[in-house]
C-alpha cells in the first residue's frame, strides 16, 4: 500500500456512492484519515468498516447551513485542522431550455455550485498551510449536450470560481484545482431524467468518440484527486485537469 496521503486529513461530500465513494476508498488506501458526508447514511457506514480510528461519518445534505456547520464541528473535534477538501456532492438533471425556469436553475446550482462553494468556506479556518481545495467540474463545460445546460452551467461557475479562489487562497498556502470527470460509469447516469432507451442510445454515441472505447471508472478520477491532492502536485495551482478518455479532443 501507498502512502501518498499518510498523515492528512480529508473531507469528502457526496461520498456515498460514485466518484465520491471511490475517492473515499482511495484516499483510505493512501494513508489518509476522511471525514465523509452524504444524505445515504448506510452507504456512508460502508466506508467505516474495519477503519473506524480514520473514517468520520456525517449525515446530511449540502443544501443545509446547519448540516454543514455540523460536517465542520464534528470533523474538527475529531481531527483537529483538515489537509483537503473535497466538494464533491452534484445532481445532473436532462431540463430542456423551454422548461428551465427559476426553479430549475436553482435546484442544482444550489447543489452542484453553492454547496460546493459553502463547504469550502466553512472549512476554510481549519485548513492548514500545504492543503488542497479539489473541485469537480465536468468535460462538459467543453462541449455542448442537449438539455444539461444548466448543469453545465453549474459546473462552469465552478470552475471559473476555482480559479479566482486559487489566487485568493495562494497566499495562505492553500492550492486549489479541479478535475472535470469526461463520460464515467457512475449512477448519476441513471438519474439524469431520460427514459433508458435513449440513455443508452446516448451512451453508444458517447463510447464511438471515446480513445480507449469505454467510459471511464470512478477509479480514474480518484487516482487523478489523489495525485492533485498530494505533495507530489505541489507547483500546480488553479488548474484543472480533464479525465475524459479523449472525448473533448476526438
Amino acid at each position: 500500500m501507498s502512502n501518498h496521503l499518510a498523515g492528512k486529513v480529508a473531507v469528502i461530500t457526496g461520498a456515498s456512492s460514485g466518484i465520491g465513494r471511490s475517492i473515499a476508498d482511495k484516499f483510505l488506501a493512501q494513508g489518509a484519515k476522511i471525514a465523509v458526508f452524504a444524505r445515504n447514511a448506510k452507504a456512508l457506514a460502508e466506508i467505516a468498516v474495519g477503519n473506524e480510528e480514520r473514517v468520520l461519518v456525517v449525515t446530511g445534505d449540502v443544501t443545509n447551513a446547519a448540516d454543514l456547520e455540523r460536517l465542520v464541528a464534528e470533523t474538527t473535534k475529531r481531527f483537529g485542522g483538515v489537509d483537503i477538501i473535497i466538494p464533491n456532492a452534484g445532481i445532473a438533471k436532462v431540463v430542456p431550455f423551454a422548461d428551465s425556469d427559476v426553479a430549475a436553475i436553482n435546484h442544482q446550482f444550489d447543489v452542484n455550485f453553492t454547496g460546493a462553494v459553502q463547504t469550502v468556506r466553512g472549512f476554510l479556518p481549519h485548513i492548514r498551510k500545504g492543503g488542497s481545495v479539489l473541485f469537480v467540474t465536468t468535460f462538459l463545460t467543453q462541449v455542448g449536450f442537449p438539455g444539461l445546460a444548466i448543469y453545465s452551467a453549474s459546473k462552469a461557475a465552478l470552475k471559473s470560481f476555482s480559479q479566482t479562489l486559487a489566487a485568493e487562497l495562494a497566499p495562505l498556502g492553500i492550492r486549489v484545482n479541479s478535475v472535470a470527470p469526461g463520460p464515467i460509469g457512475t449512477p448519476i447516469w441513471g438519474s439524469i431524467g431520460l427514459p433508458a432507451d435513449v440513455l443508452q442510445a446516448v451512451a453508444t454515441q458517447v463510447t464511438a468518440r471515446l480513445m480507449p472505447g469505454a467510459f471511464g471508472g470512478p477509479a480514474d478520477i480518484a487516482e487523478t484527486a489523489v495525485f492533485l491532492c498530494s505533495d507530489a502536485a505541489k507547483n500546480i495551482w488553479g488548474q484543472e485537469i480533464v479525465v475524459d478518455g479523449g472525448y473533448t479532443i476526438g
